[in-house]
C-alpha cells in the first residue's frame, strides 16, 4: 500500500500514461482487446499473463476505479459491478452454495431484505436476523451451516450504528466471512477491514459518484474472496460499465473534500432538528444523543451525510412535510450533491410488512435526509418551513 494520505492516492493512483502523455485518464470504450499473436491469445486465456481481455472481465478504467477503492479501503482486490445491488447479489451468490447460512442484522436495505427473502429460498440459501442493539446474542443464532455475517454500518434507513470490532471478533472466532456495507460512511469515514471485516461492499451510485450521474458498485476485500467473486462475476456479466467506472475514478477525486461538507452540514441540521418541536427523535452518528456515539467516535471520521428523524404526527403529518418541500428534492437516491428527504415507510422498504418495518424502527412518520453540498442555511430553512 502507498504511504502518501487518503487524499493523495485518491488523485494520485491512475493508469500508466499512453505514448500520448494524457495528464488525465482517457475513456476505454472497447468491449475487447486484441493479442500480438497465437500464443500471446492462448496465454492470455490460460491465465498464464495479467491482461484484459474482455470488458466483462476486466477494463483499464475498472481496474483503475477498483485499485483505488482497495487503496481506500486498505483492501487485497476488488471488482466493480453495474449497481450496488449487483455487487450484493454476485457477493453472496459466489461464496454460498445450497444449505448455507446467512448471519444478518436486521436493519437493512429493502432490496437485500427482498434477496434474503424471497430468492435465496429458492436455493436453499437462508438466513436469520439479528438486532444491531443484541449483538451479544448473535453467537446462539450461529449454526453449522453459518457462513456469512453481514452488516451495514451507519445502517439505510435509521442511521443505527454496530460495533464493528465485535462483529469482527465474533467472525474470527467462528471462521465465519464477515461482509459490511460501507455504503453510508464511504471508505473516507470508515475502514471495516480495520476491524476485521473480510469484505466491504459499496453502491458506488452514492457518495462514491456524489453527483447522482450513474449506477455502479463494487466488492473489495482479501483475495483469495474476491477470486471466488471475480470467477462468478465474469461469468454472469454484472460487470461496471468502463465510463461509468471513468465517472467513479475521477469523483473519487473529490470524495474527501466533498464528505467533509455533506458531514458538516448534516451535523449542523440534526442539532437544528434536535432543538425543533415538531420532531420526535433525530438520529445521526455524531450527535451525542445517538445511542452509539461512543462507537460511531472510535470507528468513523465523522457522521455521514445521512440524517434521520420522525414528524410529529404520524402519517399526515409526514405526507405534509413532503407535499411542503419546496428547495430540496424528492427522490429515493442519497449521497447526492443536492439534498434529499426520502419517506422509507413508502419507498426504499415499502416491501417489508408493517411488522418488519416496527423491528426496524421504521415509522410512518420516518424522514430521511441526504444532506447535500448547498449552503446549510438554505437546506434548514426549507425543512423548517415544511415542518410549518
Amino acid at each position: 500500500m502507498s504511504k502518501n494520505k487518503f487524499e493523495t492516492n485518491a488523485i494520485r493512483t491512475q493508469l500508466e500514461r499512453s505514448q500520448n502523455l494524457e495528464h488525465s485518464v482517457p475513456l476505454y470504450l472497447t468491449s475487447s482487446f486484441v493479442f500480438e499473436d497465437a500464443e500471446d491469445m492462448r496465454a492470455s486465456f490460460a491465465e498464464e499473463k495479467e491482461r484484459n481481455i474482455y470488458s466483462r472481465y476486466s477494463n483499464p478504467n475498472s481496474n483503475e476505479f477498483v485499485d483505488k477503492v482497495c487503496q481506500m479501503e486498505g483492501a487485497e482486490a476488488g471488482f466493480a459491478f453495474a449497481s450496488g445491488m449487483a455487487a450484493v447479489f454476485s457477493t453472496f451468490a459466489a461464496l454460498l452454495e445450497s444449505g448455507d447460512h446467512i448471519l444478518s442484522a436486521r436493519s437493512i436495505f429493502g432490496s437485500t431484505h427482498s434477496l434474503f427473502n424471497n430468492f435465496f429460498p429458492k436455493w436453499n440459501i437462508s438466513h436469520t436476523y439479528f438486532k444491531i442493539d443484541e449483538l451479544d446474542s448473535i453467537e446462539r443464532l450461529i449454526t453449522p451451516q453459518t457462513k456469512i455475517i453481514y452488516a451495514e454500518s451507519p445502517t439505510n434507513p435509521g442511521v443505527d450504528v454496530l460495533d464493528l470490532g465485535a462483529l469482527g471478533a465474533i467472525a474470527k472466532k467462528h471462521n465465519l466471512i464477515l461482509v459490511i456495507d460501507n455504503c453510508f460512511a464511504s471508505p473516507y469515514l470508515q475502514q471495516p477491514i480495520k476491524f476485521g471485516a473480510d469484505l466491504v461492499i459499496h453502491s458506488g451510485t452514492k457518495l462514491m459518484d456524489g453527483q447522482g450521474r450513474v449506477l455502479a458498485g463494487v466488492t473489495v476485500g482479501s483475495a483469495d474472496l474476491i477470486d471466488k467473486i471475480y470467477r462468478f462475476s465474469r461469468i454472469t456479466g454484472p460487470a461496471l460499465s468502463p465510463f461509468n467506472a471513468w465517472v467513479l475514478s475521477k469523483s473519487l477525486e473529490t470524495l474527501a473534500v466533498r464528505v467533509d461538507r455533506h458531514c458538516e452540514n448534516a451535523l449542523k441540521l440534526a442539532e437544528f432538528l434536535e432543538g425543533h418541536e415538531k420532531v420526535n427523535w433525530v438520529r445521526y452518528p455524531f450527535l451525542k444523543s445517538h445511542p452509539k456515539y461512543e462507537i460511531a467516535k472510535k470507528q468513523m471520521k465523522a457522521g455521514g451525510c445521512v440524517v434521520a428523524f420522525e414528524v410529529k404526527g404520524g402519517l399526515e403529518a409526514g405526507q405534509k412535510f413532503f407535499d411542503s418541500i419546496k428547495l430540496l428534492s424528492l427522490s429515493a437516491n442519497l449521497g447526492d450533491s443536492r439534498s434529499i428527504v426520502t419517506h422509507p415507510a413508502s419507498t426504499t422498504h415499502s416491501k417489508l410488512s408493517i411488522e418488519e418495518r416496527a423491528e426496524t424502527g421504521i415509522t410512518d412518520g420516518m424522514v430521511r435526509v441526504s444532506v447535500g453540498l448547498e449552503h446549510v442555511d438554505d437546506i434548514i430553512r426549507d425543512i423548517h418551513q415544511a415542518l410549518g
